[in-house]
């Protein structure tokens, strides 16, 4: 299915707002899902399989603390950002200390910015990617310390 296909449908989800839609086509199948955040609604291409749940452990606050070298993955295929623009510093660094919640970088999908955020707190030990590097779907992109 090509590009622009799938952009008709982006905008048929935004006309009717629909929360998710699925086409199938011979052997091509586009499943999208509608994400609302504050405050602008943003949307994103869903994997056709669901992906594995991560499983962090138990701390002894309320937040998870990350595994030893534990890693966040890349929620969908797309471009990694480290920084929300070229001459900004970028959202994390080796040796800083993420909470869960945090933006770890972006990673755009047709043209949509979605925040890659921490799902557990920790200090980071690597950046895997580089900035502008296209990245796919259950990609390592941040490795935690031990």
């Amino acid at each position: 299915m090509d590009i622009e296909k799938i952009r008709t449908l982006i905008e048929l989800m935004e006309e009717k707002e629909l929360v998710n839609l699925e086409v199938s086509t011979g052997d091509d199948h586009v499943s999208l899902t509608r994400h609302y955040e504050q405050p602008a609604p943003a949307m994103m291409a869903a994997p056709t399989a669901a992906p594995a749940p991560i499983n962090a452990p138990a701390a002894t606050d309320s937040t998870p603390a990350a595994k030893a070298g534990s890693v966040e993955t890349s929620p969908m295929v797309g471009v990694f950002y480290a920084a929300p623009t070229p001459n900004d510093p970028p959202y994390v660094k080796v040796g800083q200390k993420v909470q869960a919640g945090d933006t770890l970088g972006i990673i755009e999908a047709m043209k949509i910015m979605n925040p890659l955020e921490a799902t557990q707190s920790g200090i980071i030990e690597a950046i895997l990617v580089d900035n502008s590097e296209v990245v796919q779907f259950g990609q390592p992109v941040i490795r935690y310390k031990a």
